[in-house]
């Protein structure tokens, strides 16, 4: 019994060692299969690392040659800006030296207009406009010439005659008056009043001798045309020197249609009393300033380009003072 016991013993215990070697090869089969799926997952992690080191050093070539090439894409801008900026110099240097001539030629043919027509309106807007051209140059060398190109064209619109259409109306109203306007008798007898001796006589002769114009026109009836013509002729000659902007010969001609008025027509009539009213306050409203001194402008507009050509030409300027002195020198 003890035999068969130790020996059924012995048996499973060999059993069991079986069964245990059995799984452990099993375990051993599946480790070895682990390991081999590890080696060649990192064989494969391997192989793509390398791929990855190569892709990186081509990604840094890449990276470099772009470096490269932004450097080179740098230099050009900057070539591209310089030549720009100086293209863009020279474009504003010929514009602001066409609106320059635009200025001083509008200042000069508004100084001729208003000393040939003394038109201060007209160059007065010829102020504005040469302002306006002025204000568009890129310089502040010029910004004082703006302010003396204002206060000329203000001092041109102050010596302007204010209510000129009024007094071309009152002229023109006037011219319309005088085929109405009485005259002065010409052929009045004497005065009941006068008793001389030369009286008598013109009355007593006054019957015998008679004197009549060749035409056969009454001396009343060509007085009174000449004299209207000539008073006509001296508001024509007013009503020119106002559109010219002549206050001398406006005064002068108003002044003659006065005294035409006092010498040949009927002081006593209402008419013409008020005629010689109209003309004493046109009289009295005439411009009598002074002529406005223009050219102020112009001049230092001129003076300033001199300056500015020579700051920007200092070369040229020199060369030629050197053959000048020695020009002086040789003589």
């Amino acid at each position: 019994m003890l035999a068969l016991l130790a020996a059924g013993y012995v048996g499973w215990r060999q059993w069991q060692q079986r069964q245990g070697q059995a799984a452990d090869a099993q375990t051993l089969n599946a480790l070895q299969q682990r390991v081999s799926t590890l080696e060649s997952t990192l064989a494969s992690v391997g192989g793509d690392r390398t791929n990855l080191a190569q892709r990186l050093d081509a990604a840094d070539q890449l990276d470099r040659s772009l470096q490269a090439a932004q450097q080179s894409q740098g230099d050009r801008l900057r070539q591209l800006e310089d030549a720009v900026g100086k293209l863009s110099e020279n474009t504003l240097s010929a514009r602001d030296a066409t609106l320059l001539d635009e200025t001083e030629s509008l200042l000069r043919m508004a100084r001729e207009r208003y000393e040939l027509f003394h038109d201060a309106q007209g160059a007065a807007a010829a102020y504005a406009l040469a302002a306006q051209a002025l204000a568009a140059v890129n310089d502040s060398a010029f910004a004082g010439l703006r302010q003396n190109i204002e206060a000329e064209r203000r001092a041109l619109l102050a010596s302007q005659p204010t209510g000129q259409a009024e007094a071309l109306a009152r002229l023109t109203a006037l011219r319309g008056m005088l085929p109405t306007l009485p005259l002065k008798p010409l052929d009045a007898p004497a005065s009941a009043s006068s008793t001389s001796a030369w009286s008598r006589i013109g009355r007593a002769l006054a019957g015998v001798v008679s004197v009549q114009r060749d035409n056969g026109a009454p001396l009343a009836v060509a007085d009174a045309r000449f004299a209207r013509e000539l008073l006509a002729l001296d508001l024509a000659q007013a009503q020119a020197a106002l559109l010219a902007h002549d206050p001398k010969a406006f005064a002068a001609a108003l002044q003659r249609a006065d005294a035409g008025l006092a010498s040949q027509f009927d002081g006593s009539a209402e008419t013409v009393q008020q005629a010689r009213n109209t003309l004493q306050q046109l009289i009295d409203a005439a411009p009598n300033n002074a002529p406005v001194q223009l050219g102020a402008a112009l001049t230092e507009l001129r003076n300033l380009r001199a300056v500015h050509a020579l700051s920007n030409n200092p070369a040229p300027a020199a060369s030629a003072a050197v053959p000048a002195h020695g020009a002086g020198a040789a003589r």
